[in-house]
């Protein structure tokens, strides 16, 4: 297993924080989210991290080196990262022939989060909030009876569900599905009408194989886009961390 860690955006609605240094460098709790999230993946079942870079990369390479712990540390320059957030993934489109777990890099988590979506039988399954407040800011992901029906930011007609969750941001993706994606990542690049969203692609795939979920099970976490959301992470969603023994 693989992580593809999607670390190239400048990151503009935190700044002037992200304006000479990348998003996932910002600290909380005196060590950056970046390290948090390889520290996580350091104790789970993963070979190698592959980070996708643009902004300011050389303060990443620096700060993540070739080997973190355990875990090797690879990295793909996404030349194009001030455009659409597809483009890192389609970047390193020839490493989803491993199995995967796509990742932005701005999320604080417990390390519980990997574990869970590991353990999920379905090969391919992306992590979900069931218990979000919906400020129509959020990628939202629809499922029935186990399995992933649409993704997205905006979907203005939700397919028959039995479930509605706030996407963290983590996809697991098998191999034998790597193929597959990349094919939906070029009908979505094909498309030169507006920003397109990683999310996308995987919302194409959807309607290819079945793709399953796991919840958080209210376990603590944020996404970090503004400066509020930063204080939240240090003061409040960390030290729930913590408290369950697990220093992600």
């Amino acid at each position: 297993m693989r992580a593809l860690i999607l670390a190239a955006g400048v990151g503009h609605r935190l700044a002037p924080l992200t304006d000479r240094q990348p998003k996932c460098l910002l600290p909380v709790g005196g060590r950056s989210l970046l390290e948090r999230m390889l520290e996580s993946l350091a104790a789970v079942p993963v070979s190698e991290a592959v980070i996708v870079v643009g902004h300011c990369q050389d303060q990443i390479r620096r700060v993540a080196g070739s080997r973190f712990g355990r875990l090797p540390v690879g990295y793909i320059e996404n030349p194009e990262y001030t455009r659409d957030s597809i483009r890192s993934l389609w970047v390193c489109r020839d490493e989803l022939d491993e199995d995967s777990i796509v990742m932005d890099a701005d999320v604080l988590f417990p390390t519980a989060f990997l574990r869970r979506l590991l353990a999920c039988p379905d090969p391919s399954a992306l992590l979900i909030d069931r218990g979000f407040t919906d400020t129509g800011e959020e990628v939202k992901v629809y499922a029935r009876a186990g399995r992933v029906l649409a993704i997205g930011k905006k979907v203005i007609e939700p397919p028959p569900h039995d479930t509605v969750g706030e996407a963290i941001g983590f996809f697991k993706c098998a191999a034998a599905h790597g193929p597959l994606l990349r094919e939906c990542m070029e009908e979505v690049l094909r498309d030169q009408s507006r920003y397109r969203e990683y999310e996308d692609a995987i919302d194409l795939l959807l309607r290819r194989v079945r793709v399953g979920w796991v919840d958080t099970g209210g376990l603590p976490w944020t996404e970090i886009d503004f400066v509020e959301d930063l204080r939240r992470a240090d003061e409040e969603v960390l030290p729930l961390i913590q408290r369950l023994g697990d220093h992600a």
